[in-house]
């Protein structure tokens, strides 16, 4: 794909980059969603993935100049979505500075516009801030959502979440764990509970015990080819230490595979992408042995931190989700609040389109998780 250039009134330069070029270029400390790998598999799944680099930049903004990011494109009808996860990378800070990076998101729109599909409704960011309360995170993007030409927008990724540091050893790791999660590691090892990591032949298992899930808590899941795909795209080109690996981990007990998860490593970071569980054998603890040997895993590939990806907001006993809450945040990592998406829009139509996103999100995160309940 040849380079081209272009430039915004505000002074901020941007050349498209083939995804090969992305590739050869993407440090190894890239987020998983911002690299190659993610964006050929999204682009597997419909998405159109594009690849900028910053060329230049004016003051306060240089420190972006010759950074590389990925905007996925999502046809909606006859308009599009452009949506960039986790970039930019904006440090925690006051309210005061929120609105110089909500200058920051409107100036680099402008610079991407002209490469952007006529009839694109908005550009989508997945903002990277990561604040301890999610009150401080709330004051922030408050503030940023003043910024004029910056709205809400609707979450993609989970903006609240539990991040283990994998510096420390694994006697340090497990004590930090409450009481209870070690107890519960150590009884499933005594009911006779293994773990063991799956092949890509094995998705079959791990999406029969996913539907269960699904119709046990109510959520919406992708079609088995969606999870096969991304075993296939961390497969190819002969394991590249650039793709991330990408593992499923079995738990067994007499011969049956009852609990099972998926994992993504990468040198910044390692996450828990998905979890699924039969109902049978509930009281054998097999969430609790499955995670340690993925948290153990991740340090010894090299990635930074564990995510365990996703946790209600609070500790509030009345949120549907609550378990989750207490399940993630008992291995003892660090409680994190991002302040989620946020749109520039750049349609007539974008408030259509926020208000179909609205009633979709209240149909499948209130009605259907109280029908399942």
């Amino acid at each position: 794909m040849k380079a081209v250039c272009g430039q915004s009134g505000e002074g901020i330069a941007l050349t498209q980059i083939s995804l090969d070029e992305a590739d050869r270029r993407h440090p190894e400390n890239t987020r998983f969603l911002q690299s190659p790998f993610w964006a050929r598999f999204k682009q597997a799944q419909g998405w159109t993935p594009l690849f900028f680099r910053i060329i230049s930049a004016p003051p306060p903004m240089t420190a972006h100049g010759d950074e590389q990011f990925a905007v996925l494109l999502r046809r909606v009808s006859r308009w599009s979505l452009a949506y960039i996860p986790l970039y930019p990378e904006i440090p925690p800070s006051d309210e005061r500075a929120a609105s110089g990076a909500g200058a920051f998101l409107t100036v680099l729109c402008a610079a991407l516009r002209p490469f952007l599909p006529r009839g694109t409704l908005c550009v989508r960011f997945d903002l990277t801030p990561a604040f301890r309360t999610s009150a401080e995170c709330a004051s922030w993007k408050k503030a940023l959502c003043e910024t004029p030409g910056v709205r809400n927008g609707a979450p993609v990724q989970p903006p609240d979440t539990v991040v283990l540091d994998l510096a420390p050893s694994e006697e340090s790791l497990l004590s930090r764990m409450k009481s209870k999660w070690r107890y519960n590691i150590r009884l499933a090892e005594k009911k006779g509970v293994t773990v063991r990591r799956g092949t890509a032949d094995e998705i079959a298992v791990f999406y029969a015990l996913y539907a269960v899930t699904a119709r046990r808590d109510g959520i919406t899941i992708h079609s088995r080819a969606y999870y096969q795909s991304l075993f296939e795209r961390a497969a190819e080109r002969g394991g590249v230490r650039k793709n991330p690996d990408v593992r499923l981990y079995l738990a067994e007990h007499g011969g049956d595979a009852f609990a099972a998860i998926v994992a993504l490593f990468c040198p910044r970071e390692g996450a828990y992408l998905y979890g699924a569980a039969s109902n049978s054998k509930r009281n054998f603890m097999a969430a609790y042995l499955l995670q340690w040997q993925a948290i153990r895993d991740a340090k010894k590939y090299g990635c930074h931190c564990y995510d365990l990806y996703g946790v209600p907001p609070d500790d509030d006993a009345c949120h549907p989700m609550h378990g989750l809450y207490r399940f993630k945040t008992g291995f003892g990592g660090a409680i994190i609040h991002r302040p989620g998406c946020v749109d520039v829009p750049l349609s007539l139509a974008y408030p259509l389109y926020r208000a179909a996103e609205a009633l979709r999100a209240f149909w499948h995160k209130r009605i259907k998780k109280l029908r399942a309940r």
